[in-house]
């Protein structure tokens, strides 16, 4: 389960102007929730308790009880992960070797980290076996993301699925219109607001087929007409070379998939994913 803070965090510019201003406030006085009542919170955020509710469910809490007990508990050990974080930082002019790997790394485990908690077991399963009995596989990604779509499509043609990863988007859009209910599409956008990449899930999902959207964590128009929704995290740096935490996120998830499918049908892939590690050995 995903901690209200880093929630709260991910959605805070999605937020209705109300429930924005309840998540400002929280997150500029965490110190001062401690206690606090719904009523307390709604005068000092200049918002309503109806707001402030609305404000807790969002982060799929019950209700503001609920959000409170997460958010003592989370800060049980919020100054340790803050004095972490202080360590790192964006690239910088004239940093050596040794703090590029410290901060790059450490920006690429938060990611998985973070986005680890954000992605339910139960929706995995379900992918999963979406993927397993698909009679067809179509990925859309453009630019950065496509990388991870290349990656998917790699690990998929490995256990004998009929799967195409497509940047191109007029492929795209050829490939959506000729989709049926027997097929899985994966849509790959970290915004998830790439229009290229929203066209054509939008028609796949119209077609019938499962949609899958693997994008940032928030309200996304990518989410809203997927059957599937993993909402990542990444810390991005401010000077985002090559979209660096949020592939790792992406291509994370991905991972977790294929995973998942070869542990829930191991008898029927395994084979395959022998057969294809023998003849790339051969091949070298």
């Amino acid at each position: 389960m995903a901690g209200v803070v880093l929630k709260m965090n991910q959605i805070l510019e999605d937020l209705p102007f109300s429930e924005r201003k309840v998540a400002k406030y929280v997150s500029e006085n965490l110190n001062d929730m401690v206690g606090l009542s719904v009523e307390e919170l709604a005068g000092r955020s200049g918002s309503s308790q109806a707001a402030v509710v609305r404000f807790c469910k969002k982060l799929g809490c019950k209700g503001y009880r609920d959000f409170s007990i997460q958010l003592v508990t989370e800060l049980a050990v919020a100054q340790l992960a803050n004095n972490e974080r202080a360590d790192y930082s964006d690239i910088r002019a004239g940093d050596n070797a040794g703090t590029v790997i410290r901060n790059v790394c450490h920006h690429n485990i938060q990611a998985i980290e973070d986005s680890i908690s954000l992605v339910e077991p139960d929706l995995v399963e379900l992918c999963a076996e979406k993927l397993f009995y698909a009679q067809r596989v179509d990925l859309y990604a453009i630019a950065a993301s496509n990388l991870v779509a290349q990656d998917a499509q790699q690990k998929l043609m490995r256990i004998n699925k009929r799967v195409t990863a497509y940047s191109d988007p007029h492929l795209q859009l050829s490939s959506a219109s000729n989709l049926t209910s027997g097929d899985v599409a994966i849509a790959l956008s970290w915004s998830g607001e790439t229009r290229e990449v929203l066209e054509a899930a939008r028609l796949a999902k119209r077609n019938g087929s499962f949609l899958i959207a693997i994008t940032r964590y928030g309200r996304v128009p990518l989410a809203e007409f997927a059957d599937v929704h993993f909402g990542l995290s990444a810390p991005e740096m401010a000077i985002r070379s090559g979209a660096m935490s949020s592939r790792i996120a992406q291509m994370t998830m991905i991972d977790i998939l294929f995973s998942c499918v070869v542990s829930r049908h191991y008898q029927e892939t395994v084979p395959y994913l022998e057969r294809t590690r023998q003849v790339v050995r051969a091949a070298k």
